[in-house]
C-alpha cells in the first residue's frame, strides 16, 4: 500500500469515525435527556438536584455515546479492511504459486502493483 492510498484510507476512517461518533452522541444525548426528565418527574430526590448537575449527567451520556459510537465504527472499518486485505493476499499467493514464485512480501507487493496498474489501465478515462 503506497503512501497516498494509506493517507486516503486514514481520511476515510476518520470521516467514518466522526459521523458515527456524532450519531452516537445524538442518540445518547436524547436518552440522557429523556432519563433526566423522567427522573425529574418521578423521583423527588432527583428533582431537588441542581440544573448543572442534571446537565452534567446528560453530558456524561453524550460523551459516552460519542466515544462508543466512534470506537465501534472504527473497529468495524478495521475488520472490513483486514478481511479485504486478507482476500487480496490470498489471491496473490495463489496467483504467484501458479507462476511458480514464492509469495514473499516483496513479490506480493509487486503483484499488487501490477494488479493496480492493470485496473487503472482498464478504467475508461
Amino acid at each position: 500500500m503506497d503512501r497516498a492510498t494509506r493517507k486516503q484510507d486514514v481520511e476515510q476512517a476518520y470521516e467514518l469515525q466522526t459521523k458515527a461518533g456524532l450519531e452516537g452522541a445524538a442518540r445518547a444525548t436524547m436518552l440522557g435527556t429523556g432519563l433526566a426528565v423522567l427522573g425529574h418527574y418521578t423521583w423527588p430526590t432527583f428533582r431537588r438536584q441542581t440544573l448543572p448537575f442534571k446537565g452534567f449527567l446528560v453530558t456524561i451520556f453524550t460523551v459516552f455515546g460519542l466515544v462508543i459510537g466512534a470506537e465501534n465504527a472504527l473497529l468495524a472499518h478495521e475488520a472490513e479492511r483486514r478481511s479485504t486485505e486478507g482476500a487480496i493476499r490470498k489471491e496473490a499467493r495463489i496467483d504467484l504459486a501458479r507462476r511458480g514464485l514464492v509469495a514473499t512480501e516483496t513479490e506480493i507487493a509487486k503483484w499488487k502493483a501490477e494488479r493496480f496498474a492493470a485496473q487503472q489501465a482498464s478504467r475508461p478515462s
